[in-house]
């Protein structure tokens, strides 16, 4: 995309007649007009903008209130200062402000042409930095969350944006279903990535000690406070703290902790003075936290503080697709860990792991799939294994021959990838709008194999279109 110039003076004269010297210069970037700040303001909110040239003196909003407002909507903007009173002052005070450069009235062209192109390499070296940070960011979510169905794609897209900005998280979720990894994702995508990340299991901790352990208690403050021991919010200052089971916290220490959140500051126990903290707070549950507010057990004010930005976990039941690439990279990871060859899962055990309920989530696969490693001693897993794996726990007979006879190869695998085009289909179909045109060119399928596999799957919804 060719970079954008805005170009903002009062005097129509002077600004067509600088917006087509400008042109001249650089015939590659867009350059475009405006004749007041309420005017460049809305350009720049609506994005795109890479360098602004603003008159210093104009009516209604002058030159140094735009720059101010500007930079605050779009930090990475650069601005040139133009104006017919300069002074060393003036000067100092624009680039304070946050302007990359000054340039006084009449314009000489060789300054403006010199400005200008030192503007835009900038506003393309930002770009590329932006580009290099997000591509870190999608790689580093593909490493740590496995999964490619749009439940997975959701989850991400959520994170790489809650990880950008410095707001409280909370990430609800089942149990087992990641929501620590999700944390400590979104801690390494943030700005406070390098800097301390503790993590409280707060239901480990008895209530008596927890708020010793969170904030910090001077010498003497209770029976057996031999020293002065700073909390764990000091500890993590400048990075993120990780409150594990927030839902688990009791009454008291929720009081305080609403303080942090509000004033963000902690006071130690058996302490008189307050300590200043800069920590992000990021929290986790598995609980209905509206219904413990119902109940009197969660304070509702605490509850709003931290359900600024919402995450929440999708249990395993709903990414099923997902199930065949986890028990590959959990098997992997194991007889890693184990230093065992590499093994392989054989086509009905991965057709038996896709069908099973998995109530317990990510965390109960995993902790299955490391038993099938232990219980196969060669280099493909196959039912027997499962079977072996299984040791009669309950809910796990989906699979044996008890339960339901084993299908034939050809029928199994069929179901299984029937299963898989189906749901596929569903999600390109959800993404396209229903418009079968345009889930042909996100699937990379033709048009005509994409109708044939609807009407092949009962005709799933669709409409034709260009």
């Amino acid at each position: 995309m060719p970079q954008r110039i805005l170009l903002v003076d009062d005097e129509s004269d002077f600004a067509q007649g600088l917006a087509r010297l400008i042109g001249a210069g650089f015939p590659d970037a867009q350059t475009e007009t405006v004749h007041s700040g309420a005017e460049a303001l809305e350009r720049i909110g609506a994005g795109g903008v890479g360098l602004m040239l603003t008159d210093l003196r104009m009516p209604g909003m002058d030159g140094q209130e735009l720059l101010r407002q500007a930079v605050e909507l779009d930090p990475s903007l650069t601005v040139i200062m133009l104006t017919g009173h300069g002074s060393v002052e003036t000067a100092v005070a624009a680039l304070k402000a946050g302007a990359y450069d000054f340039l006084t009235k009449p314009i000489e062209r060789a300054e403006l042409f010199r400005a200008i192109a030192k503007g835009l390499e900038r506003d393309r070296l930002l770009g590329e930095n932006r580009t290099l940070r997000e591509l870190a960011r999608r790689s580093e979510l593909e490493r740590t969350l496995v999964g490619q169905g749009a439940a997975m794609r959701r989850l991400k897209e959520s994170m790489a944006a809650v990880a950008a900005s410095d707001y409280t998280v909370l990430v609800r979720g089942e149990s087992g279903t990641g929501k620590e990894l999700v944390a400590s994702s979104i801690h390494r995508l943030s700005s406070r990535a390098g800097r301390p990340f503790i993590t409280v299991n707060c239901p480990a901790i008895p209530e008596h000690l927890l708020e010793s352990e969170l904030f910090g208690h001077v010498k003497g403050a209770f029976t057996g406070a031999d020293k002065t021991r700073r909390g764990l919010f000091v500890a993590a200052s400048g990075g993120s703290i990780l409150l594990d089971e927030i839902g688990d916290i009791p009454m008291p220490v929720q009081t305080k902790l609403l303080r942090v959140l509000q004033e963000h500051e902690i006071r130690p126990v058996g302490s008189s003075d307050t300590v200043k903290v800069n920590v992000r707070i990021l929290a986790t549950t598995n609980q209905d936290l509206e219904a413990r507010i119902a109940d009197g057990s969660f304070r509702q004010d605490l509850f709003y503080r931290l359900n600024v930005l919402t995450i929440t976990t999708p249990p395993l039941r709903d990414r099923k697709e997902d199930i065949p690439l986890l028990a590959a990279h959990f098997l992997a990871q194991t007889c890693a860990e184990m230093r065992l060859p590499p093994k392989v899962l054989g086509p009905e055990t991965v057709a038996c792991l896709t069908e099973r309920p998995w109530p317990g989530n990510v965390r109960e696969l995993q902790n299955f799939i490391r038993r099938l490693a232990v219980f196969c001693p060669n280099p493909q897993v196959d039912l027997s294994h499962l079977r072996q794996a299984e040791g009669g726990l309950p809910g796990h007979a989906t699979c044996s021959p008890q339960a339901q006879p084993l299908a034939p190869y050809k029928q199994a695998k069929a179901h299984v990838l029937d299963s898989f085009t189906k749901r596929y289909v569903e999600q390109v179909l959800d993404m396209s709008g229903g418009n079968i045109s345009e889930a042909a060119r996100i699937s990379g399928i033709e048009r005509v194999s994409l109708q044939k596999i609807l009407k092949r799957l009962g005709g799933a919804g669709g409409k034709d279109g260009e």
